[in-house]
């Protein structure tokens, strides 16, 4: 029965290449909640999944949400369905803090397994992909914070985990489009895809965080500190919970419930023998999963539907990008106005005054860089978007 319902929901490619956003106008209150539909839930045909597992059952139940891909040297990745065009890993979801660390709540169905165990790679043309792993963790991101923003980023599949010791190296600097931030006082907020930065901040907000990758062993647990309580509670204002991680009984969406966060997360028994029953090759994969996205793209709204999609995110882009940008120069003037503070002399306070109106011109020329790299990647989505609206006319 289980592997009937697989073959048919294989047939099921991606959905849309867009990003389906609700917008939410409230931004300085909590956000009403918003639950996941329930007609994308499959909990009732996995529940004789085992407490333990191998990469075969990984294979097996990954496949109806995705594609798998034959990727050297990580072997066997998993693509994802049903996510948008500039999708990231760990923005589906919330954080909570936990008996483990910061742990990722996501809410796509499948979210128990990609987001806990293995790592996330980029690839030109396949987008992010993940490679399978047996450790359990609450996240596997690094970190940036600062005075206004909390950043993480996945972990690559070359960082190497010592039990014990922790990461020990880095292979590479991340790139900048990597690192997924948003404005402090969100952090804790539900569905943080709706409050993640566009990239195009990334370069700058970078220069204003610190990094910390921050995942370690106590008492056999593997604990992901992150970012600190404290920390947190003055950008959100607002004390933070604390969760118990509890198990769920069967694979599905994560949830808080009360005090606790429910989380499957079974035992993992590498299988170096295993592999999934429908995958592609690399170089096919390189060819057919861009087709794949813009078929399912053109299939799933209107014309109508696919543009206002667009331009509904596009708008919401644009709306983080300026309120992040006044919050920049906020923060810079209240640094500038302590530094005179503490200034002991007329002539250390002139100093700090070019100090900071050399900031300020740095500052401004960053932000009018970001404004004219996203109106041009928006005015590329638009000239995609009336050339897929312009082919799909001509077929029907």
């Amino acid at each position: 029965m289980r592997k009937s319902i697989l073959a048919v929901l294989l047939g099921f490619l991606f959905l849309s290449s867009c990003i389906v956003y609700v917008p939410y106008e409230g931004e300085e209150g909590t956000p009403p909640p918003r639950s996941p539909r329930e007609d994308r839930t499959y909990e009732g045909d996995y529940r004789d999944y085992p407490a333990e597992m191998d990469y075969n059952d990984f294979y097996e139940y990954l496949s109806p949400y995705g594609v798998w891909v034959h990727n050297a040297p990580y072997g066997y990745v998993w693509i994802p369905r049903r996510v948008g065009y500039s999708w990231r890993p760990y923005t589906y979801g919330r954080w909570a803090w936990t008996n483990y660390g910061w742990t990722w709540v996501s809410y796509h169905e499948w979210g128990w397994m990609p987001f806990h165990y293995g790592r996330w790679g980029w690839d030109a043309r396949l987008g992010w992909f993940w490679v399978p792993g047996s450790v359990w963790a609450p996240a596997w991101v690094s970190w940036r914070w600062g005075n206004a923003y909390v950043g993480w980023c996945p972990l690559p599949p070359d960082a190497e985990f010592v039990p014990g010791v922790g990461i020990v190296s880095l292979p590479y600097d991340f790139p900048d489009h990597y690192w997924v931030f948003c404005e402090g006082r969100y952090f804790q907020y539900d569905y943080l895809d709706r409050y993640v930065l566009p990239f195009e901040r990334n370069r700058t907000v970078f220069r204003l965080t610190v990094h910390k990758t921050n995942l370690a062993v106590r008492n056999r647990q593997l604990i992901n500190d992150g970012v600190d309580v404290d920390q947190v509670s003055r950008l959100t204002r607002s004390q933070v919970t604390r969760y118990e991680v509890e198990e769920g009984e069967r694979p599905g969406q994560s949830r808080i419930s009360g005090n606790a966060v429910k989380i499957f997360r079974p035992a993992v028994k590498k299988n170096e023998a295993a592999k999934p029953e429908v995958f592609m090759e690399k170089k096919e994969a390189d060819e057919k999963v861009p087709e794949i996205r813009d078929e399912d793209f053109d299939n799933r709204l209107s014309p109508l539907d696919l543009e206002k999609r667009i331009l509904e995110d596009q708008d919401k882009e644009i709306r983080l990008l300026e309120q992040s940008q006044e919050r920049d120069e906020v923060e810079l003037r209240k640094r500038s106005e302590d530094e005179e503070k503490l200034a002991e002399s007329s002539a250390e306070r002139e100093k700090i005054k070019k100090e900071s109106e050399v900031r300020a011109a740095e500052l401004k020329k960053a932000h009018a860089e970001e404004k004219a790299k996203i109106a041009e990647r928006h005015k590329e989505e638009e000239k995609t978007l009336k050339g897929k609206i312009k082919k799909k006319e001509k077929i029907d």
